[in-house]
């Protein structure tokens, strides 16, 4: 009987490997796997081969240690998504980089059974991801990724990197792209940009003061990102709501709608919907993202009804809020205006311009996936869409010139193939897994046939009834190819 591995202490750290026996070290050979990038969705496929012994595998990052969000860890926040969708939870729960046992060990189960909370502070979050992280032998940081070649005689891809000790060259059969996205900045206000003064909402926590002891504020973004702007920012108001900023909150949007969070709504985010999704065509596929924004651009009800409440304080004896709210409003042009800024607007619904002062400016504007400068050498052998975005499989294989015997997988930058699911964190420990079995060459980790009771396709019959214990092997709508 084989006796699973203790948890790690709460906090300890191992010691680095001998270099002779890292995956990285000089008689490392070719390794079976490296991943580019170490956010929550390649942490997710580092912990789960973790329990693999013979997949020999490595994770760079450029950073000097673990970071999520670091701008917008604010106080009071928390995931969207319940803690179930951890690292490894929805497709090992036996795991032991779980965040139960995370809890665990730090001796914390018993306060989060007692909090009776479904979804975790954000803050939390980080520091788990940072705890497994710290564990993971395989993890490494401060070792920017500065190349990816293709070496043909070694029949490997080779992914050059820096950290201690200088310029290393390892050798490895699969790469799994998870550099993460980069905040989107919009054209008219991209010459404006200055640290503490017009700033992406990715920056906010570091320039938060400063923001704060400004007269005037416009938050443009109509996401959980810009929303938790807004509720900072006028709890950082006097009591009264006198002192402070003025908060003005402009969006693109008809209204500030809360994020889709029915429970027959959320099974957009399952396996069966992302392999429906994938047999659509491509054009089909572009419009329904864009129509599908409030799936994964909304605003958490709570943080809406906080928001609500904070401006309805504010009227409490005949005050008023300082605060402006401006749904379906563009920003077209922005410039200088002596100590401030001058927005040119366009109301969408009425098609009408206006003009608007502000002191400070913080871009809640989203984020998108982006080709990073190492992946250059080899690009010429990506088989890129129309549109310069990667074509891949169901199996999150990017499609590549056929004389490349290696494989490249991608993660979160694929909602155009596999829709809104891409980016969000419920479905990080499954896609982990499809990509590990396909790696691994053989089925690591059983993953379920049906996840959801919609099926997303056309009406067909009522299927006959199946036999008792059928339910793991059948398929609703989902593409298992």
């Amino acid at each position: 009987m084989t006796l699973p591995r203790p948890a790690p202490a709460a906090d300890a750290v191992p010691r680095p490997a001998p270099a002779a026996s890292r995956p990285d070290g000089p008689d490392a050979g070719v390794l079976d796997l490296v991943g580019v990038g170490i956010g929550p969705f390649n942490l997710s496929l580092a912990a789960l081969a973790d329990a693999v012994p013979d997949l020999r595998a490595l994770f760079l990052d450029a950073k000097p240690a673990f970071s999520w969000h670091p701008g917008l860890l604010l106080e009071g926040t928390t995931l969207q998504v319940p803690f179930l969708a951890d690292l490894v939870t929805l497709a090992d729960p036996t795991s032991r980089w779980s965040y139960l046992n995370y809890l665990r060990a730090h001796d914390r189960l018993f306060p989060f059974f007692f909090s009776e909370r479904f979804h975790v502070p954000r803050r939390e979050y980080d520091h788990y991801c940072r705890w497994v992280a710290g564990h993971l032998p395989s993890c490494r940081f401060d070792a920017p990724v500065t190349a990816l070649e293709w070496d043909d005689a070694a029949g490997a891809f080779a992914v050059v990197h820096g950290g201690a000790g200088g310029p290393r060259r390892v050798l490895a059969r699969r790469v799994v792209l998870g550099v993460g996205t980069r905040p989107v900045v919009p054209g008219p206000l991209r010459h404006l940009l200055e640290p503490g003064r017009v700033l992406h909402s990715a920056d906010y926590l570091a320039h938060r003061d400063a923001l704060a002891a400004a007269d005037d504020v416009t938050v443009v973004g109509a996401g959980q990102s810009g929303a938790e702007v807004v509720l900072d920012l006028l709890r950082r108001q006097d009591g009264d709501g006198r002192g402070g900023p003025y908060v003005r909150w402009l969006a693109r949007t008809a209204a500030f709608a809360p994020m889709e969070y029915s429970k027959i709504g959320l099974e957009h985010f399952t396996p069966d919907y992302v392999g429906w999704f994938r047999r659509l065509p491509g054009e089909v596929r572009d419009r329904m993202v864009r129509e599908q924004w409030q799936l994964y651009k909304g605003v958490s009800g709570d943080t809406l009804g906080a928001i609500h409440d904070e401006l309805y304080e504010r009227t409490v004896g005949g005050g008023a809020p300082r605060a402006a709210l401006h749904p379906a409003t563009e920003v077209t042009a922005a410039e200088r205006d002596g100590d401030g800024y001058r927005l040119t607007c366009r109301h969408t619904r009425q098609d009408a311009e206006s003009a608007v002062r502000t002191g400070r400016i913080v871009l809640a504007t989203g984020y998108a996936a982006v080709r990073p400068p190492f992946l250059e050498p080899v690009a010429h052998l990506v088989d890129w869409d129309g549109q310069g975005r990667y074509r891949v499989d169901g199996d999150y294989r990017v499609a590549l010139d056929p004389r490349v015997t290696g494989t490249l997988f991608v993660q979160n930058a694929e909602m155009h193939t596999h829709g809104v699911g891409a980016p969000d964190l419920t479905l990080g420990a499954w896609r982990a897994a499809v990509i590990l079995n396909a790696a691994a060459g053989r089925t690591v980790l059983r993953l379920p046939a049906r996840t959801a009771w919609t099926t997303f396709g056309v009406p067909e019959d009522r299927p006959a009834a199946a036999a008792p214990g059928d339910g793991a092997q059948r398929m609703h709508g989902a593409d298992r190819r």
